[in-house]
């Protein structure tokens, strides 16, 4: 085997594990996630829902949100893109039941929130899911896959928001703790109010800044790919949803 056969594999086995990890963050998140909401109250979870409309929007949106957040590895995953037939029906999944149905009712969760830093923060990422998915089946149809990896990439990023999210507002929490009394009066739920709404900010904004990065250190494979494509030979290993 050549050097370039040798970095090749061990690039391959990078990234194999590195797609493992994320599926194991995703799925342990995932059902952190979803946990408080199994319960047959509609009341019962982390969000205090306006009304019965409301409660029932919030679990559409946190169920078929966990389908794309453990779906959406896989997509990234060399073995399973190498396979046209399973990754296009592992994309059709990622988006038909996981994002389309969680972003569409996630626009209306966001604009039912109470504080207003927070419907903002969630309006622009449930809008952003429903574009970059959009844009990147678009991209799939018309076998321009190297576009179709990077709207996919910023799509995930956005999808990850949930976990992001909930690591960035414990650190918030604890890098303003020595505030509490001069800012938030002693109050602890003060200070977890305010913290929430600004690690929803920086969940999604955080995860599209590393999304840009890799999709920038990535240009000559995704154009290897493309073209690998475009001749027929493994034709179509980026489209997910076709």
């Amino acid at each position: 085997m050549t050097a370039t056969g040798r970095a090749s594999r061990r690039t391959s086995r990078r990234t194999a594990w590195r797609i493992g990890l994320l599926f194991l963050v995703a799925v342990g998140a995932g059902i952190a996630l979803v946990l408080p909401y199994l319960a047959l109250d509609l009341d019962a979870g982390r969000t205090d829902p306006r009304n019965t409309v409301h409660a029932v929007l919030l679990r559409v949106h946190i169920f078929t949100a966990l389908i794309a957040l453990v779906l959406g590895p896989l997509q990234f995953a060399p073995a399973i893109r190498a396979r046209r037939g399973l990754h296009r029906a592992i994309g059709r999944w990622y988006l038909f039941a996981g994002v389309l149905p969680s972003g569409v009712s996630g626009i209306p969760v966001a604009l039912l929130a109470d504080d207003p830093v927070t419907r903002v923060g969630l309006l622009i990422p449930s809008v952003g899911w429903l574009v970059t998915g959009g844009l990147a089946l678009a991209a799939a149809r018309r076998r321009d896959f190297a576009a179709h990896a990077a709207w996919m990439t910023r799509n995930y990023a956005l999808t990850f928001l949930a976990v992001t999210s909930r690591v960035v507002v414990p650190l918030l929490l604890l890098a303003q703790l020595p505030l509490r009394d001069s800012v938030y009066g002693g109050s602890m739920e003060a200070l977890i109010d305010a913290s929430i709404p600004i690690g929803q900010w920086l969940g999604w904004i955080i995860n599209l800044v590393i999304a840009e990065v890799l999709i920038r250190r990535r240009p000559r494979a995704l154009r290897r790919s493309a073209s690998t494509a475009e001749s027929g030979h493994g034709r179509a290993p980026e489209a997910s949803a076709d």
